[in-house]
């Protein structure tokens, strides 16, 4: 397999974003591609999160912050140049998310951290589980993206102030607040830079998966990658048009935590959202779309739901089939 290492040439989360999503629609059936990258005082949210619930967008940029979407599931994060992040575009049949977090456990290890994988998405401290990493993922048929965070020296001042994660996902974890749960792996040595985990995670990618080549960003397609930047810059995308809605269900499962948004006209659905740090953004996506013209009864929306074939959309089928519907405003 061709390998390939990827260098961030900017700290714009808009730009950085649309050339990983370049990547993931034209990556090679023999390639994997390794992008390293960094924003600047920016906050990205989950694919099918609300950003007003997730983040204090008001603040944020009042003070010269960005609010991003990104193209994967889970949960909102605080990225300022003391994080640096790390993509995975690979072949489908290649990917493999242990071999991929290998990668940056190796990394780390050369300064003494050892790490390991824990819960859905997580690499922590081994001892203390204090979490410095945290991943998401994007399938498509033939190519699979896993992208995560690395806390290096991160002001956990500006993260406690920006994010706003849900109470009871807080609680859930048995944490008090998401800086709480969270650590620099400078505080645990000092000589890590981000320049040097950078040359740690490049020797871990080949010694893991091969000699690698550069690939510049400027060989991309420029016209295409003007066309994601556009994407990824809207307002529209990142932070969603407001719907006039009658009804909000909202519940939290194991694998997340999901809000339904519903327009009801003559006893029937007739437009929905579905926000949601659930991991599979696939799934997720497919919510709004079954439940357009459902009846608004209990078994009429978990039938909808029913047959998306999902074992995620028939845990929140089971539970719509009983809760209480009351309460909306047509």
């Amino acid at each position: 397999m061709r390998n390939c290492i990827v260098m961030g040439d900017s700290t714009d989360a808009w730009h950085n974003l649309a050339v990983e999503e370049l990547l993931f629609d034209t990556v090679s059936p023999d390639c994997a591609v390794f992008y390293l990258w960094q924003n600047r005082n920016t906050v990205v949210v989950g694919r099918h999160q609300n950003a007003w619930r997730e983040c204090r967008v008001g603040l944020l940029e009042s003070e010269g912050g960005y609010l991003a979407r990104r193209s994967s599931g889970g949960g909102a994060v605080f990225h300022d140049l003391g994080n640096l992040n790390f993509s995975f575009v690979l072949p489908r049949v290649a990917y493999d998310v242990r071999r991929q977090l290998g990668v940056v456990q190796r990394a780390v290890a050369t300064f003494g951290i050892q790490a390991e994988f824990t819960g859905r998405n997580d690499l922590v401290i081994r001892g203390s589980g204090a979490k410095f990493s945290g991943s998401a993922y994007r399938f498509s048929r033939d190519a699979a993206l896993h992208h995560g965070t690395i806390m290096v020296d991160v002001a956990l001042e500006k993260l406690g102030r920006y994010l706003a994660p849900d109470e009871g996902k807080l609680r859930a974890k048995g944490i008090d607040s998401v800086r709480s749960r969270v650590i620099n792996l400078r505080s645990l040595n000092p000589d890590i830079s981000v320049s040097a985990l950078t040359e740690a995670l490049k020797q871990g990618f080949a010694a893991e998966y091969g000699p690698a080549e550069a690939l510049e960003i400027a060989d991309l397609d420029p016209e295409r990658l003007r066309g994601l930047e556009r994407k990824y810059d809207a307002w529209d995308f990142r932070l969603g048009r407001a719907l006039p809605f009658d009804a909000t269900l909202e519940h939290r499962f194991d694998w997340g935590g999901v809000m339904l948004q519903l327009s009801l006209k003559q006893g029937a659905v007739c437009a929905a959202r579905a926000f949601s740090d659930a991991m599979d953004e696939a799934m997720i996506g497919q919510i709004a779309p079954a439940l357009a013209n459902v009846r608004y009864e209990n078994e009429a929306l978990a039938n909808a739901l029913r047959a998306l074939a999902h074992p995620q959309a028939d845990e929140l089928a089971q539970w719509l089939s009983t809760t209480d519907l009351g309460g909306h405003n047509s």
